[in-house]
């Protein structure tokens, strides 16, 4: 038996594991954000809030494992690009924003500049992907 698989498995990237997080949880709490602006029920407030504290985590776990991932010589080719590591910060970074503003109470912890953030940050979320994945998707064609 080769030591071919073993080799495979040691060049995963660990920041795979923790990057997709973020992505659902912001995701999810425009949706929440959503749902509060619709019916002003305070359970959607608090979805929210709870949404963007388990994307902030995630992404600081994340952030974290790509620095361990930097200096493994064998993740170096599935390293996401410069482009896509500043989008996933400003993400981060307006995740945080949008977290202290539902920090407040009520009806304007989320609208409407809490809806607006987390629409904002959708959309980063949105370029951030289409960054990485263009390069993983020349990685895996050869192209």
């Amino acid at each position: 038996m080769s030591d071919e698989p073993r080799r495979d498995a040691s060049a995963y990237p660990f920041q795979s594991l923790f990057v997709p997080f973020p992505f659902v949880c912001f995701s999810l709490a425009l949706g929440t954000d959503i749902a509060f602006w619709q019916t002003a029920e305070v359970m959607w407030q608090n979805f929210s809030a709870w949404l963007l504290f388990a994307g902030l985590v995630f992404g600081g776990l994340a952030v974290l494992a790509g620095l361990i991932d930097l200096l493994r010589v064998r993740t170096r080719p599935m390293r996401p690009s410069f482009f896509a590591i500043i989008l996933f910060l400003v993400m981060l970074v307006l995740a945080f924003t949008n977290s202290l503003v539902h920090a407040g109470d009520g009806w304007t912890a989320v609208v409407p500049y809490g809806l607006l953030l987390s629409l904002v940050t959708f959309v980063v979320s949105l370029m951030t992907v289409a960054a990485s994945t263009r390069k993983y998707a020349r990685l895996a064609w050869r192209v």
